[in-house]
């Protein structure tokens, strides 16, 4: 059968299974993400029943209000073969990472592409070889007929800025400098996601509520503040609903909020996430496997697992047949959720760094200063900061003299080792400058001291 026939075949299984499926004559309007809020509310004043047919499903009400969804996370694996050389280079680079001298593991990167890749010490014995980013993590096995070439995990950072498919094509570039590729990318796992502003209180349900195929249903709070539900987790299929905004307090991910402020959010509004996750298992089930075949049928993708394998619902004490529950108005909005529409913006900027805020490098630099100063009984600022800065060089001094190094030397080596875990320095282009300025100091020296003798000698 030949690539296209597969992929129209793999195309209509979900369009075909009538279980979670109907005519676009019998769906009711699904949800759109809106870059900006029209203040529509619904019939209801926006706190009561699910929308019908006569009453679309619209996204910027007080009730709802659904500001972006998306592929959050993708798990990519590729069938080929390393080139030789990669393969010994890489078997190098993972000895230099491993070596216990720190001047020798910050020479373990991998630049390609516009990247500069962090070579791991570590792998599996199925993929010994990990080279990492903040957009991939690439795991590589040996020359395999049995395994795949390349195992990949995308970063959620990275599939902020680019569409899934701008994404594979990048990857896939990459892939064809370290290996030759025998077949097109296949969907190991996927997540999908919604990010949304509703007023509903989202413990105000009991477990009983989701009705549902997962095995285990869990709810979590962080000093006393409710943060979400998990379905599912560790099974083929998994669901989350969790306060995204105070996620990314602890995360970090101010990239976040421009576009979230693009679909009509306003600051002090709480936001949720609800996302769901495939693993290759259920994707397989239905007969999707490649990456194109997976990204055409999202919405079936999303409408199974929010109709067929998981719904929030009203629980009717006096029916004991939950399948006739009714559905929970949150999830009419969330189940209804339009695939084939714009998610929302993307920010079309990315750093592929693994740079720490620099909120959390200053709060570590707080802590030690005020730890050095609260043990020497030090309570006027300059004078504590000039003895820690004192004392820290004596330490550099010291610490660097007993591996053969100046003080400058030591902290080098601990700047290019972070370099290297955080992508933002070439190490062996550092070398090389390194070499060169060492190679001018001698010159001039050199100069200096021809200069100094032809002076003593009266010039001659």
């Amino acid at each position: 059968m030949s690539h296209q026939s597969d992929s129209n075949s793999q195309s209509s299984t979900f369009s075909n299974n009538a279980a979670y499926f109907t005519t676009a004559a019998q769906q009711p309007d699904r949800t759109h993400a809106q870059r900006v809020p029209d203040g529509r509310i619904s019939s209801d004043g926006g706190k009561g029943s699910p929308p019908t047919n006569r009453e679309p499903y619209n996204s910027n009400n007080e009730y709802f209000k659904l500001l972006r969804f998306g592929v959050d996370s993708l798990y990519l694996s590729y069938q080929g073969d390393l080139f030789e050389h990669v393969q010994a280079r890489l078997t190098q680079l993972k000895q230099l990472a491993q070596h216990p001298e720190i001047d020798q593991q910050a020479l373990a990167q991998y630049p390609i592409a516009g990247h500069t890749f962090e070579v791991k010490d570590k792998g599996s014995s199925v993929f010994p070889y990990v080279l990492e980013d903040g957009a991939f993590r690439i795991q590589l096995s040996r020359s395999s007929k049995k395994l795949p070439m390349a195992y990949v995990k995308m970063s959620s950072r990275y599939l902020a800025s680019v569409t899934p498919k701008e994404a594979e094509a990048h990857l896939h570039a990459i892939l064809n400098e370290l290996g030759t590729l025998t077949d097109s990318a296949h969907v190991s796992r996927i997540d999908l996601f919604a990010d949304f502003v509703s007023n509903e209180n989202m413990e105000s349900w009991g477990r009983e509520a989701w009705v549902t195929r997962g095995k285990y249903i869990a709810a979590y709070s962080v000093a006393e503040q409710f943060t979400g539900w998990t379905i599912g987790l560790g099974g083929n299929m998994a669901c989350r609903l969790y306060n995204k905004l105070l996620e990314i307090v602890e995360s970090g991910r101010n990239d976040l909020l421009p576009l979230w402020k693009a679909g009509g959010w306003v600051s002090g509004e709480p936001i949720w996430r609800v996302e769901f996750q495939f693993r290759r298992e259920v994707l397989s089930q239905h007969n999707l496997v490649r990456l194109d075949s997976v990204l055409e049928n999202l919405n079936g993708l999303w409408s199974y697992a929010a109709t067929e394998w998981l719904r929030l619902t009203i629980p009717n004490p006096d029916d004991q047949t939950r399948s006739r529950w009714p559905i929970h108005p949150l999830w009419g909005y969330l189940s209804s959720i339009d695939w084939e529409t714009d998610g929302g913006q993307l920010t079309r900027s990315f750093d592929a760094t693994r740079v720490p805020e620099d909120k959390r490098i200053f709060s570590l630099g707080a802590s030690a200063i005020a730890s050095y100063m609260a043990k020497n009984g030090l309570t006027n600022y300059a004078d504590g900061i000039d003895s820690f800065l004192y004392d820290l060089y004596g330490y550099f001094q010291s610490t660097g003299e007993f591996m053969g190094l100046s003080a400058e030397e030591f902290l080098l080596e601990k700047v290019r080792l972070r370099g290297k875990e955080f992508n933002t320095i070439q190490n062996r282009e550092a070398e090389k400058w390194l070499r060169q300025e060492e190679e001018l100091k001698r010159l001039a020296l050199e100069k200096a001291t021809a200069d100094y003798l032809r002076a003593s000698k009266g010039g001659l």
